[in-house]
């Protein structure tokens, strides 16, 4: 596993990483060929527009050029009047702003671009001064527009029909059509495209990380099942070596004799035999949690005396470790909804916490108190303390804090969980707050009874 672990995140990660690549290449070249398209289908919708306009001017000035050039047709070639009524009428004479608005929303619309922003105009330039140019028809934006070539696209067209002469009097006009931030146009037609693609590269991506965290859990699954192993192992051989001396000794004959001696065996066996009898229960316990099968019955509880019978448990031990308690029993109200087995075991299992992980001379104080709603309890020690990491994964199944250069502590690492799910089935909470070196504070909260 440890070996292949490396090589399995390498690879996922190559291929996320290449699809990706692919994926990011394929948008931008879409956009690309929906922005030629765009163009395109400008062209095409001014190309419809401008033939129409181009059909009307010559249905609408019939041979008049010819008109001009007849001999018999008498008239002064200076004659302002004469040149005037041979000038062609323009398309602002007889096309309004909103016919040609009309006209250019139902070529776009016909082109697939219903909803799109644009401006258009229709100016004329002299024959003879085409630098100068008159807006004939324009929309209200279209200067802003045109000038804007960065965020808008335009096509101009000139609009001459097919008898037109750059040396007739008939001015020149052209149709300009921009179309407006056609970025966002764009966008707007690959939008679905792109929202799907990210959304699957999104659960793609999500099923890595599942994968790679199903990974790195099972890791640690066998990390921790090796250590529970380990440490089973430990608590188990131990008793059954005292055992065994203690079994050789009573077969003694100088031992068989002296009452008092067989006596002393005989409860190292006792002792050993209830040892073992309480791992075999915390396994049991830990068995019935994952199961979630443990019951609870909860009544009327006074929870100060609880406190006070553990705490006469642990004597002899604090004995050894020349430690004492600090008992302030402050709550005036400590009646609770409780199970009194397991809240025991939870308070028990707390205090056998602080007296594992400190050293000599241990202090440990317990306060309580009452919230409006909760019976508060602090437990303070002067041990070891914990890290960070430590304080985050302290009431995970089979987790043991490292101990430094104490090796003595015992157990599973099976306390915490159990008291963490005490409390849940309590309703309360419960916190801890530690500095390395300096010791641990357990915070712990339960309702009171209504």
């Amino acid at each position: 596993m440890k070996k292949n672990f490396p090589i399995i995140i390498l690879l996922i990660s190559l291929s996320l990483i290449g699809m990706i690549y692919i994926q990011w290449n394929w948008i931008i070249t879409m956009v690309e060929v929906k922005q030629d398209e765009l163009k395109t289908k400008l062209f095409d919708v001014t190309s419809t527009v401008g033939g129409e306009l181009i059909h009307f001017k010559e249905t609408a000035n019939p041979g008049l050029k010819n008109l001009q050039i007849r001999p018999s047709f008498g008239f002064r070639p200076y004659d302002k009047l004469q040149l005037e009524l041979m000038k062609p009428s323009t398309l602002a004479q007889n096309f309004t702003k909103d016919d040609i608005n009309i006209k250019l929303r139902k070529a776009f619309n016909s082109h697939d671009l219903r909803d799109t922003k644009f401006e258009f105009c229709i100016s004329s330039e002299s024959s003879n001064q085409l630098s100068s140019s008159i807006y004939e028809i324009k929309s209200t934006n279209f200067l802003p527009a045109i000038e804007d070539t960065e965020h808008n696209l335009s096509e101009i067209m000139p609009l001459l029909a097919e008898n037109s002469d750059l040396e007739s009097p008939e001015p020149v006009e052209t149709l300009s059509v921009v179309i407006s931030d056609y970025k966002s146009v764009v966008m707007n037609q690959v939008r679905l495209k792109i929202i799907g693609v990210v959304f699957f590269t999104l659960v793609i991506i999500a099923a890595f990380y599942v994968t790679v965290s199903t990974i790195l859990r099972q890791k640690k699954l066998s990390e921790i099942k090796n250590d529970f192993i380990n440490n089973m192992t430990h608590e188990f051989k131990t008793p059954l070596a005292t055992i065994s001396l203690a079994v050789d000794a009573l077969r003694n004959e100088k031992v068989i004799h002296d009452q008092q001696k067989s006596e002393y065996f005989s409860g190292i066996i006792k002792e050993e035999n209830r040892r073992m009898n309480k791992q075999v229960e915390a396994i049991l316990q830990a068995a019935l949690l994952e199961k979630q099968e443990l019951q609870f019955n909860l009544q009327p509880v006074h929870v100060h005396s609880i406190i006070r019978d553990v705490l006469e448990n642990f004597q002899l031990q604090l004995e050894e470790k020349q430690g004492k308690i600090d008992l302030q029993l402050n709550a005036r109200n400590d009646l609770l909804e409780a199970d009194e087995v397991h809240f025991t075991n939870l308070i028990s299992n707390l205090v056998d916490n602080a007296i594992k992980y400190s050293k000599d001379q241990i202090l440990i104080k317990i306060t309580t108190h009452n919230s409006s709603r909760n019976w508060i309890m602090r437990i303070e020690d002067n041990g070891i303390g914990m890290n960070k990491e430590t304080q985050r994964r302290i009431f995970e199944k089979f987790y043991r804090a490292h101990t430094g250069n104490i090796h003595n502590v015992k157990g599973f690492g099976l306390g915490l969980s159990y008291v963490k799910t005490v409390v849940d089935a309590h309703h309360g909470k419960i916190k801890v707050e530690s500095t390395v070196g300096k010791g641990t504070v357990f915070l712990l909260e339960i309702p009171l009874k209504k």
